[in-house]
């Protein structure tokens, strides 16, 4: 009696490396196939960013910039491209997760993983590496677009990747319970357009909200975007229209917020079984 109480013990205490490694193994293979999906067709999935946020910095900064003058301290073109290189990083974070997993669910092989006994915290990582993946390749080629128009001075180096790395996971959560919610193709493209886009613009991408009435001031500090991308500005600039730990404590508290949203729904269940 006393060897099968030690052996079953020996036995519970080996079960938990196996299970933790084959959530490894399913969280590898997940983010294995999201960032191979958006890498195969990166024609698709990469190059119109670039070309986007190009149009952006010609017209914006070449064109206009010339006649709006500095702001900040800084020419228009330097104080634009933060904010053009964190339009870029927030819409393809957002896009990459909300089509992956409502195509998922559109061809009904969603099941297959639900069913299966990969928990859903790692189905959850899965897809958001993949749009913080895609988010980060973005990120990256706009930078370089930018560096081709204006200098980008880095102010500091920990605050400009952090950013960066929080707001593709917060976007990419977000996109995930989109998908989860959405009903058929026309639905993933609701919150991009009538919500995303305007908070974008709305966010102190292309001005300061210090040229702002103080009313309107105060109310585009109810916009989550304008800290991200303010504090995206701050890392590179050092300029920010609202206090650096203020930016980092709402992205914190939208990751914690939309990430337990998302593992309920799928706990759920919601919009994933008949």
């Amino acid at each position: 009696m006393e060897k099968n109480t030690t052996s079953s013990s020996r036995y519970g205490q080996q079960g938990q490396p196996h299970r933790l490694q084959a959530a490894l193994i399913s969280l590898q293979t997940i983010a294995y196939k999201e960032t191979h999906r958006y890498m195969r067709i990166w024609v698709q999935t990469l190059v119109p960013p670039a070309i986007i946020m190009t149009l952006y910095f010609v017209i914006f900064g070449a064109l206009i910039g010339e006649r709006i003058g500095p702001m900040e301290g800084y020419s228009y073109m330097e104080y634009i491209a933060p904010g053009i290189i964190m339009l870029s990083i927030i819409t393809n974070s957002y896009n990459n997760v909300v089509s992956s997993f409502f195509g998922a669910k559109f061809q009904r092989h969603i099941e297959e993983l639900i069913v299966s006994p990969t928990p859903n915290l790692v189905i959850l990582l899965g897809y958001v590496s993949g749009g913080v993946g895609r988010g980060l390749c973005t990120g990256a080629i706009v930078t370089l677009i930018a560096l081709m128009f204006t200098s980008l001075p880095v102010h500091n180096w920990a605050i400009t990747l952090s950013v960066v790395v929080l707001t593709s996971i917060l976007f990419s959560i977000g996109g995930l319970i989109n998908a989860i919610f959405a009903k058929k193709f026309d639905d993933i493209a609701i919150i991009p357009t009538f919500v995303l886009t305007p908070l974008t613009y709305l966010g102190g991408v292309f001005y300061s909200i210090s040229l702002l009435p103080e009313f309107w001031q105060n109310v585009s500090l109810a916009n989550p975007i304008l800290y991200m991308v303010n504090a995206f500005r701050f890392g590179i600039l050092g300029s920010s229209d609202v206090h650096i730990l203020l930016s980092y404590a709402m992205m914190i508290a939208f990751i914690l917020a939309l990430g337990g949203l998302a593992l309920y729904l799928l706990n759920k269940g919601t919009g994933l079984r008949a």
